[in-house]
């Protein structure tokens, strides 16, 4: 007897279902999560100590020819250490410890450079211009900060250091030095404190410093990610 074409199709349809399911791809999947802290206080803390020693340079509370060692200081520490920061901030996606930290560790290193290859004392009209570009490039991160006024505040601050400390590499006036000194402190004291505060929060799950969030950074729909970056 021979069968007909709907019993033919019923037993495809039998072993196609046998065949998926019996198919691998019912094997579990196994999500692995590797948490990670927020890298702004590395950054911060790296940013407060390379400023202030340009600072007292710049104060000429050292001798001029101790440039080199903030120079030195800036390549060796500021700029290995901001560009791992950014690294983790992009992983945490987080504007100001990405873009931010990239950006500072570039214009220090640059800054780094350029007093190593010049005579101590000297200023230089390229190094001007540059400082104030980077002064201008370091506002986008400011206004994404995602809330955050502290690092916010930091980053719009490393922006003015830079600023006047560009017009001073381009007009080698006196007031100008000062000035960038002066901000240069002031600079390294906000840093220092941003670095302070983010890490006690991150290291008790809680604000214990001020750090001006306006709002949480909430993951939408992605495990894994933390609620406060």
């Amino acid at each position: 007897m021979t069968a007909g074409p709907h019993h033919v199709q019923n037993m495809t349809r039998a072993s196609q279902e046998d065949t998926l399911q019996s198919s691998p791809t019912d094997t579990p999947s196994r999500i692995f999560l590797r948490p990670i802290g927020t890298p702004i206080p590395l950054g911060f803390m790296a940013l407060s100590a390379v400023t202030s020693v340009l600072a007292v340079v710049q104060l000429h509370w050292i001798p001029v020819s101790q440039g080199q060692t903030a120079a030195w200081m800036a390549l060796v520490v500021a700029a290995p250490l901001q560009l791992l920061a950014s690294v983790f901030g992009y992983w945490a996606r987080d504007p100001i410890a990405g873009s931010g930290m990239a950006f500072l560790a570039g214009t220090w290193a640059l800054i780094g450079i350029s007093t190593l290859l010049s005579p101590p004392g000297s200023t230089s009209s390229g190094l001007g211009v540059a400082l104030l570009a980077a002064a201008a490039v370091l506002l986008v991160p400011v206004c994404s900060s995602a809330g955050k006024r502290v690092a916010a505040g930091v980053i719009a601050l490393a922006a003015a250091r830079f600023a006047v400390t560009g017009i001073y590499e381009l007009s080698a006036a006196t007031g100008w030095r000062v000035a960038a000194g002066a901000l240069g402190l002031a600079l390294g004291v906000a840093a220092l404190y941003g670095a302070f505060a983010f890490e006690l929060e991150g290291a008790h799950h809680k604000t214990v410093l001020p750090v001006g969030r306006t709002r949480d950074v909430v993951s939408r729909g992605e495990p894994g990610v933390r609620r406060r970056l």
